[in-house]
């Protein structure tokens, strides 16, 4: 006998969308968040192509190429594969490369028997893992380089840049527990100015030198490439500083929602960008000898300089801000899919679930993001280790992609080929342009990433394992209750709760219990927590109780990956459906703690157990992730050999 008990979720923010929330105020908030990375590009970019440029010589004709594989980038990378195609590839309103596996369906995103990592899922792993390699460098490059115009005002103030960049990420990650929502109501306003003031530098100078608008023509760009051949296609791997925000936008979906990103960037920012950029070459085709930092040669030099540095610096610290909250959302993602340990989940805003803060990836960031800022020092030197994680991550979206419109929307062959082979063209050709950096520097953002990439697969064979342990240690469900009420001597009055990884088996530590006081709980709850491929679940499915027998009750919840569990609503909903009248509050709750021995036999090997132990332990306690009240649970130890 089975019933599917309807649970509304005692989580606040439960519910993907943002009812609560104006579109005026979302579209500022995204303007504060999610275009601050790419918002802030016209800084550096065009100076790092014309330093790409061969010789480091650039005639006319080259800035205007430049221009135009800026804008077509811009225009076919952004505006088109992310906000007009892969944005439609969202589960239940969150983005992320992580979403874009829930709707793979089930057959790729799994072997058979579901104990190894399909190629799809290890493809996104990846992806997911070299974001944070991204999210490391974005915060360093974008404060030095505002910093560094002050070189412009004085050269006595280059000593003063590295202390002032790194008291300015400690203040950005400090800030990071007011929550998204209040950083991008803080941020949006500056943002409004920022693109408004950016976009009438350029204006200006456009007015002054209009023909550098020929740049919008794409024959620019292919005859760029026509001249300079190879080295011509190298130049990519800086171009590609002008889009690095693309993948950071999809991720941060799910804090705002797509109508609002759209809006702040057709709005606002895709046009202050094209005119700052076209702007500061018609500067660069007036006065050549601006081309060692074009951006800060728009206005004069002097007090109008100092006003620039200044509201650059406060635009980098937000452009910081699009990887950061990326980050946290992966991060959720990943752990309740099962691919990282868990972590403390901090939800800052009740009208919009997507908003967290998680404090350790948080940290983490910080502290790589000082080390790069302390180790590199110019933003021209962690330029050439900027790209190659991102544009890596790019092109697995886009595979995966194909995977969904192929596999899940029924898309033609013909169709899906067609359009991602269009997206791939862009993402390999960056990629591979970015590539040669790997020795520059390039090597930083792949080592941070294939650490993450290191843990998840590590964790989740880990758990894997455990559970599989179990499973040999315990047997069926139907084998092991009879051998449990044999050796019980007496129930006692209330609710015992078992957490169970497996609807299969027996608890262990149930097991463990009855062998030892041979005494349990008139009733007992056998709960396993399961989180599914959709961020949330519908109430009507999110509980499935299966009464047992002597007592015995199975139960199943449900969440979606971006849903925090709550076990305590869980029992409560239980209870009641079963007729229980009992104090919940004196509900135990049992747990158990495996510890890993890491011995040399055992199937992971000696270090990768080893590390795999380190992961559990510092992982965040079960009652923790579970809700459950600490006063009201019995944790029982269980030692393992993998």
């Amino acid at each position: 006998m089975e019933n599917i008990v309807p649970l509304q979720s005692t989580d606040a923010a439960a519910q993907t969308g943002h009812p609560k929330a104006s579109l005026t105020t979302l579209t500022l908030g995204a303007l504060g968040v999610v275009f601050g990375d790419i918002g802030t590009s016209p800084l550096y970019t065009l100076r790092e192509c014309l330093r790409a440029t061969e010789h480091g010589q650039a005639s006319p004709a080259d800035v205007l190429g430049l221009l135009s594989l800026i804008f077509w980038s811009l225009t076919m990378v952004v505006t088109v594969k992310y906000l007009t195609f892969i944005v439609r590839a969202d589960s239940d309103g969150e983005g992320g490369i992580f979403a874009l596996l829930a709707l793979v369906p089930r057959r790729l995103r799994l072997t058979e028997g579901g104990k190894r990592i399909s190629r799809v899922a290890l493809l996104v792993v990846i992806g997911a893992a070299l974001l944070y390699g991204d999210g490391a460098i974005t915060p360093a490059i974008s404060v030095l380089s505002a910093l560094e115009g002050l070189t412009m005002v004085s050269p006595t103030l280059e000593s003063a840049i590295v202390p002032l960049a790194c008291a300015i990420l400690f203040a950005l990650f400090f800030v990071q527990k007011r929550g998204t929502g209040a950083v991008g109501n803080w941020f949006g306003p500056i943002m409004v100015v920022w693109f408004f003031t950016i976009g009438g530098l350029g204006a200006y100078h456009i007015v002054r030198y209009p023909g550098v608008l020929a740049a919008l023509s794409p024959h620019h760009a292919f005859h760029y490439f026509a001249v300079h051949g190879f080295p011509g296609f190298l130049v990519l791997g800086a171009v590609v500083l002008a889009i690095t925000g693309g993948e950071a936008l999809y991720a941060d979906m799910g804090h705002f929602g797509v109508r609002p990103i759209r809006l702040a960037w057709l709005g606002l920012a895709m046009p202050a960008l094209v005119l700052c950029y076209f702007g500061q070459g018609a500067l660069v085709l007036a006065e050549p000898n601006v081309i060692a930092n074009p951006f800060f040669a728009m206005v004069p030099p002097g007090f109008a300089t100092l006003l620039l540095v200044l509201l650059s610096s406060a635009a980098t610290i937000i452009a910081s801000q699009a990887l950061i909250s990326g980050a946290f959302s992966l991060t959720r993602q990943a752990m309740q899919l099962g691919y990282f340990p868990r972590v403390t989940i901090e939800h800052t805003a009740a009208h919009t679930e997507g908003q967290i803060y998680i404090p350790q990836i948080n940290w983490i960031l910080a502290l790589g993001c000082l080390l790069l800022v302390i180790g590199f020092r110019r933003s021209e030197h962690l330029a050439a280790a900027y790209g190659i994680a991102v544009t890596g991550t790019m092109a697995l979206t886009s595979i995966v992609y194909y995977v969904v419109v192929r596999h899940t929307w029924k898309w033609s062959a013909l169709a899906a080929v067609v359009v991602v082979g269009v997206f791939l063209i862009f993402d390999l050709s960056f990629f591979l342009a970015n590539s040669v950096k790997l020795v520059e520097g390039g090597w930083v953002p792949v080592v941070i990433g294939m650490g993450f990439v290191a843990a998840m697969l590590i964790w989740s064979k880990g758990r894997s394992l455990i559970v599989e342990e179990y499973a040999r240690r315990c047997g069926t469900l139907e084998a092991a209750l009879p051998r449990v009420e044999r050796q019980l001597y007496a129930r006692v009055p209330g609710i015992a709760v078992f957490m169970a990884s497996s609807t299969a088996h027996v608890p262990p530590i149930l097991i463990h219990l009855v062998e030892r006081t041979q005494t349990l709980a008139e009733n007992v709850f056998l709960l396993t927590v399961t989180t599914e491929s959709a961020p949330t679940i519908a109430p009507h499915r999110r509980m499935e109780i299966t009464p047992l027998q002597n007592g015995f009750r199975q139960i199943v919840a449900r969440y979606g990956f971006m849903e925090q569990p709550d076990v305590p609503a869980i029992v409560s909903a239980a209870a009641e459906q079963g007729g229980l009248s009992v104090d919940l509050q004196r509900v135990t709750y049992f747990l158990g703690r495996e510890r890993v021995l890491g011995h040399q036999t055992n199937r992971m090997g000696r270090w990768v157990e080893g590390f795999f132990g380190y992961l559990q332990r510092n992982a965040v306690a079960a009652d923790r992730h579970f809700q459950i009240p600490p006063a009201q649970v019995v944790e029982l130890g269980i030692q393992l050999d993998l």
